[in-house]
């Protein structure tokens, strides 16, 4: 029998990706369903985004999955106003400048940008662009995590970001999981689509790892 328990949600929008704040925010807390003592979310996403979050009572995870020297990579559906050009998905693609904390620019790493439909597993949001209204939905996969780095890019390309959702980490998939639905999903299955291959040994060394200091993925 596993010693952790793994699970995914889709987080709503209007939620933080923790239990406890002390804030009066909407909490994972929130959910229809009874999580072991212990659970955790690993990463962030903002109060606004949506999608693939996964939460765990394995507080190693977050090391296997950020400080690995093997990046892992994270999609997201994107909405945005107005038709984007082909230029401007080149320049999301080989890197744009954005600001970071501090005042200065950061210039992010090549990614995989594409324009697609409008997902079809997506539920109608009142935030997301009027039919009528010119808009375009990308993809963008990515495996750095500034801080709201998919917002700042599409903002720099001056386009505003009206609908965010995290749609795989890997291959671990978010799929027809409802908003606010509740998967828990098999160990030996967890860390082998996300594509960690050195999950046991990490496991049973029995070393305390640090949450390492990641400048909030929270897209």
């Amino acid at each position: 029998m596993a010693l952790h328990r793994y699970f995914i949600i889709n987080k709503p929008q209007n939620m933080v990706s923790q239990f406890v704040s002390s804030h009066d925010v909407r909490l994972l807390g929130a959910l229809d369903f009874e999580f072991p003592e212990g659970t955790h979310a690993i990463g962030r996403l903002d109060n606004l985004s949506e999608g693939l979050l996964i939460l765990t009572t394995n507080k190693k995870v977050t090391n296997l999955l950020f400080l690995s020297e093997v990046p892992h990579k994270r999609t997201y559906w994107v909405n945005v106003g107005h038709v984007v050009p082909p230029e401007t998905v080149e320049l999301l693609r080989t890197g744009i400048p954005i600001r970071v904390r501090g005042g200065g620019y950061y210039t992010t790493a090549p990614c995989e940008v594409e324009i697609i439909d409008r997902p079809a597993v997506l539920d109608k949001h009142k935030n997301e662009t009027q039919p009528d209204v010119p808009n375009t939905w990308l993809s963008i996969t990515l495996t750095e995590g500034k801080y709201h780095q998919v917002r700042k890019m599409v903002r720099e390309a001056n386009h505003r970001c009206r609908r965010l959702i995290r749609a795989s980490i890997e291959d671990l998939e978010l799929g027809d999981l409802p908003p606010g639905g509740v998967r828990e999903i098999e160990e030996e299955e967890f860390f082998r689509l996300l594509k960690i291959d050195n999950w046991k040994s990490a496991i049973s060394s029995g070393d305390f790892l640090m949450e390492p200091s990641i400048e909030n993925p929270a897209y």
